[in-house]
C-alpha cells in the first residue's frame, strides 16, 4: 500500500513540534534564488523576504507549537550559507523558529552520513532528497518503524549544537 503522507500533510498535521536537520552547505540551487542574488550583489534584504513562511511560523508558533532546527556546518562559511543564515535564519526568528548550529570546524561530526530530515512530534519523518549539486528532488516520508532512529540523531545533534544566536555572536558576518 502507498502512503498518502507528504511532507505539507506532516507540516497540517503535526501537533506538537516540527525539527529540521539541515547538512548542506549551499541549498542555493533549490529555493530562494533570487533572494540570493540579490544578496551576493550586495543588496539590500527586500522588505517581503520570506514573508509566506514567517507568516506560517506565527501561526504555528501562535498555536503553541515548536518549529526547530539544527544545522552542521564547519566554517569558513560558504556564500549561500552567510545569506542562509544572515538573512534566512535571522529572519525566520521573527516568526518564531529556533535555531541551533552544530559547527564541526574543530570537531568531528557526530552526524557523518545522515541526510537532511524534518521530524515532526518524534513519529513522523521526511528524509530530503538531494543530488549531487544541492537540487532538492524531493521528501521521502519513511515509515513509522524509522521514526526512534532519527529522533536519536535529533538528540545527538541538540547535545552537539549551541543555540544560533550565540553561535553567530561569535562568527557572525
Amino acid at each position: 500500500m502507498v502512503s498518502s503522507r507528504t511532507l505539507g500533510s506532516l507540516f497540517e498535521s503535526f501537533e506538537r513540534e516540527a525539527f529540521r536537520l539541515e547538512t548542506l552547505d549551499d541549498y542555493s540551487r533549490s529555493g530562494n534564488t533570487d533572494a540570493y542574488e540579490l544578496y551576493r550583489a550586495g543588496e539590500p534584504q527586500p522588505a517581503g523576504y520570506n514573508a509566506e513562511w514567517v507568516a506560517e511560523l506565527r501561526s504555528l508558533t501562535g498555536q503553541g507549537k515548536r518549529v526547530y532546527r539544527v544545522h552542521v556546518l564547519a566554517r569558513p562559511l560558504t556564500d549561500y550559507l552567510r545569506f542562509e543564515l544572515g538573512w534566512g535564519y535571522r529572519k525566520n526568528m521573527t516568526g518564531g523558529e529556533e535555531f541551533f548550529i552544530l559547527d564541526v570546524t574543530d570537531a568531528p561530526n557526530p552526524l557523518v552520513g545522515v541526510p537532511d530530515f524534518w521530524l515532526f512530534d518524534s513519529t513522523d519523518t521526511a528524509a530530503m532528497e538531494y543530488d549531487e549539486h544541492g537540487v532538492f528532488r524531493g521528501a521521502k516520508v519513511l515509515p513509522a518503524s524509522e521514526a526512534e532512529r532519527f529522533v536519536g540523531f535529533r538528540q545527538t545533534a541538540l547535545a552537539h549544537a549551541e543555540p544560533f544566536t550565540d553561535w553567530w555572536a561569535k562568527h557572525g558576518e
